[in-house]
């Protein structure tokens, strides 16, 4: 069947969802986000990606644009806007390149996060200013070799020792760990051990701040990624690491925890990270499908490409919805976890099929590394693993049902 093509362009990522009206102002940040993303982020994807290097220029001029501070206070050097602001930005940015939408997720949710919402007064004003304007990075250190989904695998030992915390053990793939303006990283460390009733050990763990060029601290060499090229991931190994006892994040043994609700509001700022790349590998195949001319005319005329664009525009607006009620929730105060995991489980798996369904739309095309589908289509599959597997997401969200299994 052929379709008639009516020449309009791909949904633009800027339409208010009913009911989740955005407002002026944010409707302004995300405008001039998205331009940024497509004039300057956009042309150089390719180069870093094949450099496989953090462009700290871009960075610097995201840090110039306020766009890591948005969700913090004015004293904190911070913007003082709502969370929604950080997923809007983080949204444009993911549409066009993941590894800098990511950057700009981690840095904030993970890096920066955890010292505002658990640090004492004077961490919060010694890290958060140069945090706030993208003059560092963070990273948060919870998974390794055994830990992450499970915590109670967690190795690394952090032992008091006069008026210091000694820290021995290894982390896996943390974001934002070792670039060259990585000013520390959170670590979870185990500080003691309680001996239940029926023998079984249960492990303390604490979160314990450890500034970068510590001795025994060390980033290993970046890994080898199928994606997100860009983005700074390093193993991290601590040898005989020593850090001031008032390092400790918050109450000692409360890490894990404070690091799990840190973790839900994260996945919502994730949601909309895999939304942006969804949004992406949509506009990309879309101006395609009109523009590409087979047997006298676009390809999006036959049915089953244009089938395939609607199913394909159907799961960024779900995507959408589900990130900005998860959103809407967090910001008025509400019980958002399950939300949260619903997002990022419904978007993730929005861009990694737009993705599929984009590559394949291109053809051949589609399989050439210089084409932003096929970044996306290397990029996307983290998505479904990164901040809590698919699996972890339907775990959060049974129990929230009432099964513990």
């Amino acid at each position: 069947m052929t379709i008639q093509m009516t020449g309009r362009t791909a949904p633009a990522a800027d339409t208010d969802v009913a009911g989740f009206e955005l407002t002026a102002e944010q409707r302004a940040l995300r405008d001039e986000v998205r331009e940024f993303a497509d004039t300057v982020v956009a042309p150089a994807a390719y180069e870093y990606d094949t450099k496989r290097s953090l462009p700290y220029g871009i960075i610097a001029e995201m840090g110039r644009m306020g766009l890591f501070g948005l969700p913090f206070p004015v004293e904190y050097g911070g913007q003082g806007k709502d969370y929604l602001s950080l997923c809007l930005a983080v949204e444009q940015l993911g549409r066009v390149d993941q590894s800098i939408g990511v950057t700009l997720e981690a840095g904030v949710g993970l890096g920066a996060m955890p010292i505002f919402r658990s640090g004492s007064e004077e961490q919060k004003q010694r890290w958060l200013p140069m945090l706030a304007k993208g003059e560092a990075l963070a990273g948060f250190g919870l998974t390794e070799a055994d830990a992450g989904s499970d915590a109670s695998g967690t190795k690394t030992t952090a032992v008091l020792r006069d008026g210091e915390w000694v820290i021995d053990g290894t982390k896996q793939f943390i974001t934002n760990s070792g670039s060259e303006i990585t000013a520390l990283v959170t670590i979870t460390a185990v500080t003691g051990e309680e001996r239940r009733a029926d023998g079984s050990i249960k492990k303390e763990l604490s979160a314990i701040i450890v500034p970068s060029g510590t001795p025994g601290f060390v980033a290993e060499p970046v890994y080898d990624k199928v994606g997100w090229h860009t983005s700074d991931t390093h193993p991290l190994t601590l040898t005989d690491v020593h850090v001031p006892e008032e390092n400790l994040l918050g109450e000692r043994g409360r890490g894990y925890a404070n690091f799990v609700a840190t973790l839900d509001e994260g996945r919502v700022a994730f949601a909309a990270l895999c939304t942006g790349a969804a949004q992406g590998c949509l506009e990309e195949a879309l101006a395609y499908a009109k523009t590409r001319n087979v047997f006298g005319r676009p390809i999006g005329s036959n049915q089953h490409i244009a089938f395939k664009l609607a199913r394909m525009q159907a799961r960024v607006h779900t995507a959408r919805l589900a990130y900005y009620d998860a959103c809407f929730k967090l910001m008025a105060g509400q019980p958002f976890k399950m939300e949260a995991s619903i997002a990022k489980l419904t978007a993730s798996e929005a861009a990694m099929d737009n993705a599929r369904d984009a590559t394949q739309i291109f053809g051949g095309y589609g399989f050439l590394n210089e084409n932003p589908v096929a970044r996306h289509y290397r990029d996307s599959k983290i998505l479904e693993i990164g901040e809590g597997t698919s699996e972890v997401q339907l775990m959060v969200i049974s129990r929230a049902l009432g099964f513990t299994a």
